[in-house]
């Protein structure tokens, strides 16, 4: 897969790019709603003989568009979006940079610079997808934007238990500590990328040494809890268990911070500086304080037996 990064204004030209089936969207987790829409791309490619496409944009509209300081927690960084595309078979990835000036582009002049300037022949969009200055351009008017150099079609809302499949949805679900649903509407188990950083060594001196992970790239942490998950290390993956909070038992409430911390079974090395992918599997239960050291090592010992025999199935 050719992936291309294109800041505004870029330069590129019809004659840089092949006949262009494009999906559009942001794809954020490229769950399996995305999928629908990379897919029709993808279908229109093969029935008619060209190549395929996917156009994202980075960073999200609202980092740029809302006035409010607000961060996103994505799904996915660029890097794991890339790679979930690549998977699915697709040949270019055009990766819009979003910013104030592409942001004021009219909807006609996204359409002219950035789906005919770069020798689209069809797109693919979900059925809320908009583009232009305020979102004016809808799918109901990309025929008319698209002055008959390029055909369209929109697909509808992708729904589970009779609701949207969504990214929106699926941080709620990861935030209320349920990623076993959130992996249903994923296509896989959510995942996000952190470096191995010191922490207290606390783990250590009771007999459960843990990797403490600084999670990257803006990554949705779920809800506070002790989770089964499996964890890949030097491009090799290892079953463990984890606890995402505060360590009540130990820290002042007011003072902690969150912290993700993994104990990796039967592993002794060292992996300090490395970068790890962690997998959530399942919730095994919300964080407690305990009485005492001896009630905490019990308990860990018990959530270790319960992430084993769920890593099993």
């Amino acid at each position: 897969m050719k992936v291309y990064t294109l800041h505004h204004p870029h330069e590129l030209t019809q004659k840089d790019f092949p006949p262009l089936s494009i999906a559009l969207g942001f794809f954020d987790g490229v769950h399996l709603g995305h999928q629908k829409v990379i897919q029709g791309a993808l279908d229109y490619a093969k029935e008619h003989d060209v190549k395929s496409a996917v156009m994202t944009f980075d960073p999200h509209p609202s980092v740029v568009l809302s006035s409010k300081k607000s961060s996103v927690k994505y799904l996915s960084s660029l890097e794991q979006k890339a790679q979930k595309i690549e998977m699915l078979g697709v040949d270019y990835l055009l990766v819009v940079r979003f910013t104030s000036a592409f942001a004021s582009l009219e909807p006609q002049e996204f359409v002219d610079q950035y789906l005919i300037g770069l020798n689209a022949v069809h797109i693919t969009a979900g059925f809320d997808y908009s583009y232009g200055k305020f979102g004016r351009g809808k799918m109901e008017t990309l025929p008319f934007h698209a002055r008959g150099k390029f055909t369209s079609t929109t697909i509808e809302k992708q729904t589970d238990d009779h609701e949207k499949i969504s990214s929106t949805r699926i941080r709620e679900l990861l935030s209320n500590g349920n990623p076993e649903k959130a992996a249903q509407l994923l296509g896989s188990y959510y995942e996000t990328e952190g470096l191995i950083v010191h922490g207290e060594k606390r783990g250590r001196k009771i007999g459960f040494p843990t990797a403490n992970i600084e999670t990257l790239n803006g990554l949705l942490i779920p809800a506070p809890g002790v989770y089964a998950v499996r964890m890949n290390v030097n491009n090799s993956w290892h079953d463990g268990v984890c606890n995402v909070g505060y360590k009540p038992t130990f820290n002042n409430p007011d003072q902690a911070e969150l912290s993700v911390e993994v104990h990796l079974f039967e592993f002794n090395e060292s992996i300090y500086g490395e970068k790890v992918q962690v997998q959530w599997v399942e919730r095994i239960r919300s964080e407690q304080k305990f009485n005492g050291v001896e009630e905490l090592i019990a308990q860990i010992e018990k959530d270790k037996n319960k992430a084993v025999e769920i890593l099993k199935k």
